[in-house]
């Protein structure tokens, strides 16, 4: 399997399958820090990550604004004081796609470029 973060997001507007259970647990181990959690019935992918302040977790939030809207495909964003959660899946399709994981290895790419 090629690796995640090489991959490109393909365009979903519904009519896509959900990623398989094997899927989900070949992908995952290329983005090992990412919860897999159950929101509104949906499988999602979620990371929080840790700042000293605002403004660095502001400007990573933007970052990761940036390459969503590079790919078109687009997280949740909770920005707060010290810590930004990022949070995927792909909503024509109620749950994870490759996307998902292709974009969460993206976001760590972005996180580790600041560390």
């Amino acid at each position: 399997m090629a690796e995640l973060l090489e991959q490109k997001c393909v365009p979903c507007s519904g009519g896509l399958p959900t990623a398989t259970p094997e899927e989900i647990k070949t992908y995952k181990t290329q983005i090992p820090d990412w919860d897999i959690i159950t929101e509104n019935e949906e499988l999602h992918l979620q990371r929080i990550y840790q700042f000293s302040d605002f403004q660095s977790a502001l400007a990573f939030a933007n970052l990761v604004g940036d390459i969503a809207e590079a790919e078109g495909h687009h997280p949740a964003l909770l920005t707060e004081w010290g810590k930004v959660t990022v949070t995927w899946w792909t909503h024509a399709i109620n749950g994870l796609h490759r996307n998902d994981f292709i974009m969460a290895a993206k976001t760590d790419a972005v996180w580790s470029s600041l560390q």
